[in-house]
């Protein structure tokens, strides 16, 4: 099939896409990579008046490193954020980037689209709120932040408004008493997961001073495994423990979907843990 008719504009930096947007509104849709909105208007499931293409905006594709955080571009490619470069600073991120789909689909999908997108199964959506990150976005009223925990709002919905562009994301860089592990479940290797699991801990002095623990494709969106969190934080890293919080996740799970669901994400929890500390911060 064929998408429908469409205006095309090609901007060549952000203050352009801003007045773009402006213009027209929720009338209008933004390319970047283009792995979910072309599918989505060839079949006309999607069928945007205008279409803002973003590959033509260089400013907005970046990885650096400020103080202790890592910021990365809203156009940066997956396959960038896979690479060494991220994994060195923010590991779980380059290891779930990793993760998505097949080689091509890496090459052109960004880490700005995917998160943008929010389907509640992805990889990115899960460890940008696992890991607290923070999303930059630009409007006619100019730039604001949005916590993670405030910018995934249901299915393929997020907290930015139809005048708004997504900047950049800001992910904290993983420490040396930090450890992590990213867990999915799916029917093949680049599938959709059915669910997945993101652990992001702080291990000092034999306590957890910290537990995070985020799943992703069971419900409407990515959220937290709150009660997992608390176990782990209560009552330490002993394998009795991990074991409970593992239970706890998989509770959350089934509340929120099916018992199917709520086993998978307590076994993938579980494995999760333990991969997260049986490694260092260092990939």
């Amino acid at each position: 099939m064929k998408p429908s008719r469409f205006d095309y504009f090609a901007p060549g930096s952000v203050d352009e896409c801003v007045a773009l947007l402006a213009e027209h509104g929720e009338d209008a849709k933004l390319l970047a990579g283009g792995q979910s909105l072309v599918p989505l208007m060839n079949l006309r499931l999607a069928a945007p008046e205008v279409l803002i293409d973003l590959n033509g905006v260089g400013e907005l594709d970046y990885v650096r490193e400020d103080a202790d955080r890592l910021v990365i571009g809203a156009m940066t490619r997956h396959r960038e954020v896979a690479s060494d470069a991220v994994g060195t600073a923010c590991p779980m991120l380059a290891h779930a980037a990793g993760l998505i789909g097949y080689p091509p689909i890496r090459n052109r999908g960004t880490l700005g689209g995917s998160l943008v997108h929010a389907d509640p199964a992805s990889e990115l959506p899960c460890v940008a709120l696992t890991v607290d990150a923070e999303l930059v976005a630009v409007g006619p009223g100019g730039r604001r932040t949005i916590p993670a925990g405030d910018f995934f709002l249901s299915h393929f919905t997020t907290a930015l408004d139809p005048s708004e562009l997504l900047v950049e994301v800001r992910f904290p860089r993983t420490a040396e008493d930090d450890r992590w592990g990213f867990v999915e479940f799916s029917r093949k290797s680049g599938d959709f997961a059915i669910a997945a699991v993101a652990v992001d801990l702080r291990l000092r002095d034999g306590r957890l001073e910290r537990a995070r623990v985020g799943v992703a494709g069971v419900g409407e969106r990515p959220w937290r495994a709150t009660a997992a969190e608390q176990t782990l934080t209560a009552d330490g890293p002993a394998p009795d423990v991990l074991q409970r919080a593992a239970e706890d996740a998989g509770e959350q799970a089934a509340a929120a979907a099916d018992g199917y669901r709520g086993h998978v994400v307590a076994t993938l929890t579980r494995r999760a843990l333990d991969a997260a500390l049986t490694r260092n911060g260092a990939r």
